[in-house]
Formats: structure tokens, sequence, C-alpha cells
């Protein structure tokens, strides 16, 4: 963990600065804190690896837009735009939805209470965060803040940075990727405090979506490993053996290589998540079944038990809303029955699941070694000696001339739906606004206390915003409408405050 000491002088964020969220301004500090190589979870975990005969890991995804659907089209949460307007849709949901938001900061003290051992990873965008604010929706973030501050409560709760406006990777400008990931981690401090930041060492890709372009993953791996992440959730038909071939065993760490275009390499831990992302699996505790199944695996010359991982939408559908809560509580309650829920078969959180193997002794260079979907293809046309941008860019050219279904749109957590193809109303815009962006902005982030001011902070969120993959996911019409305008507003603001 983060040592007092160095959060001493650490100064005090407020969480949102003239009605906007905190998410700019003090990027030395946040570097700080999360640079910070100390255990996270060791000091607190309250199981021991040999214990243990295998486990599971899982993670509740959360996320609204936002949108600029207010009464004068302020930018307001789609959940209070839901609020609003309850015969839309499914938007009268909207008040099962908050409690999703707010609950685990109560099924979690009660289960503790009870003598059992749970564990939850947490996934919030900084869009949902910001706009439960915005709502004036305290009893939500008080929840949230009982299990992420509280001490008592370190061992059982891990929350995962993601993007802060739910971007999806690899169409997300790659100038904007690091962008995405600080915003988030000022935004989380500024709520939550600095400690709790510096406890924050796993990532979650908004969509499960992997790039695989060559230089966009190494760029995400790399903005990932400076803002301090260990590892990394990839779903598992997202990447592949180094020959092209799927995942053998799937329930170890793996480490996620990529290679650019100008034959640079690097890597970062990936726990892999198996299956789809149906929410049942995750809402009808199927991890943990699978898990029970499972036996010990040599990592080098380690034995250590396998991690079942799995995420899903932590708010959507009846069996998150119903089912959940129920199986969650009678599972966990279940497990506490063989020594408290410290041994056999048992939950754990990733990051606390990777200190334990490597406090044993397993070292990320053991971990089998895996690759973006599709890459075998471009690197069995590009010898090592001859990668420039020119000859991985023919390879990917040829490949796709010679087959239709090869792309660089990078793979997800399912292959039937695509942010890119008939989007180009939404993303033309989106380039064509970072450009700008970038154009106006770079040459000043050189002046002293810039990424303090008001008008960088209001260009940026609305960088990001722009990004946001619902304005494609949820079709053309009022989707598609709402990232037109914030495009139009952005780009006046650009030119009239630069």
């Amino acid at each position: 963990m983060v040592s007092t000491t160095s959060l001493t002088n650490l100064p005090a964020l407020d969480e949102t600065i003239a009605g906007l969220p905190n998410i700019c301004g003090w990027e030395r500090e946040v570097r700080l804190v999360t640079q910070n190589d100390e255990p996270v979870f060791l000091p607190v975990t309250n199981v021991r690896l040999e214990d243990i005969s295998a486990a599971f890991a899982i993670a509740l995804h959360m996320h609204q837009p936002t949108i600029p659907a207010g009464a004068n089209g302020e930018l307001i949460s789609n959940l209070q735009y839901m609020f609003e307007h309850p015969g839309e849709g499914d938007n009268h949901n909207a008040g099962p939805f908050a409690w999703c938001y707010a609950r685990m900061g109560e099924f979690i003290p009660e289960l503790v209470n009870n003598g059992c051992n749970p564990r939850i990873m947490l996934d919030y965008s900084g869009n949902l965060l910001w706009g439960v604010r915005q709502m004036g929706r305290d009893d939500i973030l008080n929840n949230l803040k009982r299990i992420t501050c509280d001490r008592a409560y370190y061992p059982y709760v891990e929350w995962l940075g993601t993007f802060w406006s739910h971007a999806v990777v690899p169409s997300t400008p790659i100038p904007d990727l690091k962008l995405h990931i600080q915003a988030w981690q000022h935004h989380f401090a500024a709520i939550f405090g600095w400690e709790a930041l510096g406890r924050v060492k796993g990532f979650s890709p908004p969509e499960m979506h992997l790039p695989n372009h060559p230089d966009t993953l190494f760029e995400f791996i790399k903005a990932l490993k400076e803002c301090g992440y260990r590892w990394v959730m990839v779903q598992e038909h997202s990447v592949e053996t180094l020959d092209g071939q799927p995942l053998g065993y799937k329930h170890i760490p793996h480490r996620l290589v990529a290679r650019n275009s100008h034959g640079e390499t690097i890597g970062i831990t990936a726990l892999i998540k198996t299956q789809g992302s149906d929410t049942k699996l995750v809402a009808q505790m199927q991890p943990y079944h699978e898990a029970k199944g499972q036996s010990k695996q040599q990592i080098g010359s380690h034995s250590v038990p396998p991690l079942v991982t799995q995420i899903g939408d932590g708010e959507n559908g009846g069996v998150m809303m119903n089912e959940f809560p129920r199986d969650f509580f009678k599972e966990t309650q279940a497990i506490a029955q063989e020594n408290g829920g410290k041994s056999g078969t048992i939950a754990l959180n990733g990051t606390e699941y990777l200190e334990l193997i490597e406090a044993a002794g397993c070292s990320a260079e053991d971990y089998p070694t895996c690759q973006a979907i599709g890459q075998h293809k471009i690197w069995q046309r590009v010898p090592s000696e001859k990668i420039t941008p020119e000859t991985v860019e023919g390879a990917i050219a040829q490949l796709k001339e010679e087959d239709p279904n090869f792309h660089v749109d990078g793979a997800s957590w399912t292959n039937n739906l695509s942010w890119v193809q008939g989007y180009e109303n939404v993303l033309e815009p989106m380039n064509a606004l970072s450009v700008l962006f970038h154009e106006k902005i770079d040459p000043l982030l050189g002046e002293e206390n810039f990424t303090q001011q008001p008008r960088y902070r209001q260009a940026l969120l609305h960088n990001l915003l722009l990004q946001t993959s619902c304005f494609r996911y949820w079709g053309q019409g009022m989707w598609t409408d709402f990232a037109r305008t914030i495009y139009e507003r952005a780009k006046a603001q650009l030119e009239s405050d630069f």
C-alpha cells in the first residue's frame, strides 16, 4: 500500500470544480501515488496460499453515459434522464439501477459481520460517478466510500481502473488513451482519497475491448504501465498464443505482449476473463461453480491454485437486479462453512491473487504468453528485421484484401457488434475533435499549472465525452445526435478559448 508518509503533503482534491468533475490538474501527484510498487493486499489478506485449492474472482461493471439532455441542454447523467422520463423504454428501471450502484456498500459489511469472507471487484466509469454526484445521490457515494475507505473492508473489495468516459480502446485516438486513464485516476482520488487510489492496480477495459492493431495495443499497454497498473483483464477470445492458437489453460495469469511497427515490445500481466458477457454467469455465481472443478496448476516450478475470472454488468437485467443478491449471499455463506471461507475453493480479488502467488515465488516471466487476436497473421508476413510502419501497414492491407473477415478493429465481449462499422457520423467528428484538441492544447502543456485552468478542463471533458461508446453502441438517432451536440460545443469552445 502507499505509505502514509508519502501521502502527507498531497493536497486534498475537490471532487468537482466549477461544476465539472476533477479530471486533471494534479498529474504529478497522481503519478507519485500510482507508481508505488508496495504490495496492496498482502498486508491485509486473511488467507494463506497453501490452504487454497482453487479460487474465483468476480467483477461488477457499472456505467451510465453523460448526455446533453438537461433542461437547457446541460450535461446530465443518463440515469437522471431515466428518472425524469420514466415512460421511455426501460427507464422505469432507474430506481433499481441506482440501488445496484449502491448496494455492495451494504452487502459486504453484512456478510463480513456474519463471519463470511466475501470478495468483489468494482469497475465504475467516471461518467457514472460524476452523474451520481450531479444528482445529489450522496447515499450511493457514501455506501461506496464505506467499503473503500474503511480499513475494516480492505481485504474484501478491489476497485479496478478504467477509462473515465467508457471509450473503447481500438477506436479511441491513440493520444487520448492516457488522458482517459489519468482522468479516471484524478476523479477517483478526488472522491475516495489518495490512499484509495494507491490501491487500484488492475484495469478493466470498457466492453472488454482489446485493440489488435500493433501500435494501438503497444500504446495502450504503455499507458497502463505508465499510470501504475500491474495487470489488465482480457476476454479469452480477444487474445491468442504467439503462434496464433486459442489459449490453452485459461485460469492462470498470462503475459500479454505487444510489438509496435517500430519493433519495440512491451508486456503486462493479464487475467483471462472466460466465456461471454452474459450477466447470468456472474449473477448465478458460475465462476465459483467452475472453480470447484479445478485443481492446482504449475507455473514455473510452483504449484498454484487456478483463478476463474468473470465480469458482468452490475445493474443490467433481471438477473443482476434479483438473482445476483440471492446467489452472492447464498454461495458466500456456503463458502464460509469451510474454515470461514479461507480454505478450499474460495473467492479472491485479482491483485490479491497475483500478490499471493508472486510472494510464493511465481514471476511474470513464468506466465504463458499471449498477444491480441490476429497479430500472428501480421507477424508471419513481417520478419523481425524488416519491421517498419510501412511493412506493418502493408501486411495489414494485404490481409484485409485476402480475407474480408480480417480487421484491426479489436475484439471485445462479443463478435456480433462493431463500434466502427456504420458509425462514420460519430467517428469522423470524434477523430476531428481529437486532432483539434491536440493542435490547440499540446503547445501549451509546458505552461505552469496549465492543466488546472478551467478552459483546459472544459476542453478535456468534452473530448473524452465524445468518445463514449454508448453514442455508437446504442444505435443511430438520439444517441448519435447527442454526439453531434457535444462535438459542436467542444469545437466552438476550443476555437474561442485557445
